[in-house]
């Protein structure tokens, strides 16, 4: 039986920076990623900011100042992050983390022109 959970990609050391609102996760290949607390909540993987199929995505406004109070285990492949806006619902897998970390400016540059598209601001 095929293990459904299986990851390309595990971490050897994650930290939280709550000061600099910065998930940093070292992963066992030696790719370093650090992830803003903004991008993490407005990329979260849960049904909330993708829906539940293609072309359902909200688009999150007004998270600039948003941080993480908690990161918490889920089994051996992945994370549920607790944002200060209370938003909890996000399971990041471990390849998903990986796959932030390698198109953050990509992941960035979208976000921004989604909020421009739709007159929307990242200040609360």
């Amino acid at each position: 039986m095929a293990d459904t959970f299986s990851q390309k990609h595990r971490p050897s050391e994650i930290r939280l920076k709550r000061e600099e609102k910065i998930l940093e996760i070292d992963f066992e290949n030696g790719v370093t990623v650090a992830l803003p607390a903004e991008l993490l909540r407005v990329e979260s993987p849960s049904a909330e900011v993708q829906g539940h199929g293609p072309g359902q995505k909200t688009i999150i406004a007004r998270r600039r100042h948003v941080g993480i109070m908690g990161v918490e285990p889920v089994g051996n492949y992945a994370v549920r992050l607790k944002f200060d806006d209370m938003h909890d619902t996000g399971i990041f897998s471990w390849d998903t983390l990986f796959d932030m970390g390698a198109r953050k400016d990509e992941l960035w540059n979208g976000y921004l022109a989604a909020l421009e598209e739709k007159g929307l601001s990242r200040d609360p």
